[in-house]
């Protein structure tokens, strides 16, 4: 089995930060690839939960929805022929890729960075990613193994509840 990224949601947060949350434990890349360069489109004028989505999300497949973090976990070469063909549908379908090679070509790219990362990282860790748009408009991306704490804190830094809209 290939090492591969899985979302993961240990509470309701993302489902209320993102504009959609990932679904827990469907694979996830990176997803840098959204905010890249072109016509129309500016990363640093992203507000609200689309500028969340920038700074700290992975994109979930097949849902195209946003997870905080993911966990390196097991993949089959299917499950991963199965993200290459749902993230090529997603290019072609709304993302507006001139043709479906050309789509495809990006999805493999994509799927073969995202498990570029997990393949040297020991099962079950967690990643979190932080971008952030540099001085010359470039687009910076990070990643940094979370770790689970130790004791448990004496006081939440913050809570997060249902909104009643």
């Amino acid at each position: 089995m290939a090492r591969f990224l899985r979302a993961i949601r240990f509470d309701v947060s993302d489902t209320h930060v993102f504009p959609r949350a990932a679904e827990p434990d469907e694979s996830a890349i990176p997803g840098g690839f959204l905010y890249m360069p072109r016509p129309g489109f500016d990363a640093g004028s992203l507000a609200k939960k689309e500028r969340q989505a920038f700074v700290s999300g992975f994109f979930g497949l097949p849902s195209f929805g946003f997870s905080t973090l993911v966990s390196v976990g097991e993949a089959s070469e299917q499950d991963i022929e199965t993200c290459v063909l749902n993230l090529t549908r997603f290019l072609v379908e709304h993302f507006g890729a001139p043709s479906r090679d050309a789509a495809e070509g990006l999805a493999r790219d994509e799927i073969g960075y995202a498990r570029a990362l997990a393949d040297d990282t020991p099962l079950n860790t967690l990643l979190a990613v932080k971008r952030e748009v540099d001085a010359e408009g470039a687009i910076r991306e990070q990643f940094h193994i979370v770790n689970p704490p130790g004791d448990k804190p004496h006081a939440l830094v913050w809570d997060v509840v249902e909104d009643q809209e």
